[in-house]
């Protein structure tokens, strides 16, 4: 399922009667069904649009074809522009759902807030490692992506679109200039895909690993030994 940042007109989302907790849905409360006007709006007042395994693998292989190795930029732009617009609208629904300011919030919890609508709309569940967040760096784990998934075992990366969403994402927050690239897909054998985040000298240097063979977990051996 994608989304879309176009506002809804409707009013604001209010918490239903008798529920005092916040981003603990069920699908009914989280996604509200028009049949009439076509539209699924989520929570937040984001429009949602349904899409099948079809339309991905349309994208995927079109733009392959169309442009060759450069779908994979591709990708990776659209979803990093993806994540700088999203960045906006979570930081004033975060807000506005829970009255403090994301800046004031708990790290973690500002993340699993921010993904907890991605995994209801089908993007997979993600597991943020932060133990390098100190020396410049961050793991991101995601499992069921919905590109790999559905692609299956290609042999080689294919979530640019999630690597982009977390470079905008995290570059909008910190406002520091970040880049993300897959070091391990499922559309490669792998059980999870797993992602750097970082400056662009970590990624270019993960980048060059790659090219030489090196798994995921010398990639981040390494990094360590920087």
């Amino acid at each position: 399922m994608a989304t879309t940042s176009r506002p809804d007109p409707r009013p604001a989302v209010t918490m239903p009667v008798g529920r005092d907790k916040h981003a603990h849905y069920s699908y009914r409360d989280f996604f509200r069904f028009n049949r009439d006007q076509g539209t699924i709006i989520d929570w937040n007042n984001t429009q949602n649009l349904l899409l099948s395994e079809d339309f991905i693998v349309g994208l995927q292989t079109g733009l392959e074809r169309e442009v060759g190795d450069a779908s994979a930029a591709v990708m990776y732009t659209i979803g990093r522009d993806w994540g700088i617009r999203d960045a906006k609208h979570f930081s004033e629904w975060y807000e506005r759902e829970y009255g403090i300011g994301v800046k004031q919030s708990n790290l973690l919890f500002l993340l699993e807030t921010w993904w907890w609508p991605f995994t209801a709309q089908g993007w997979g569940k993600w597991e943020v490692e932060t133990e390098s967040k100190q020396k410049g760096f961050l793991f991101i784990n995601l499992f069921d992506s919905m590109v790999a998934r559905t692609l299956g075992d290609v042999g080689k990366p294919v979530c640019h679109l999630y690597a982009g969403l977390f470079a905008g994402f995290f570059t909008a927050m910190t406002s520091r200039e970040l880049a993300c690239i897959e070091i391990q897909c499922y559309a490669m054998g792998e059980t999870y895909c797993k992602f750097l985040l970082g400056g662009q000298e970590r990624i270019d240097a993960a980048n060059f690993w790659i090219t030489e063979g090196a798994s995921a977990r010398e990639i981040e051996q390494r990094l360590h030994q920087l």
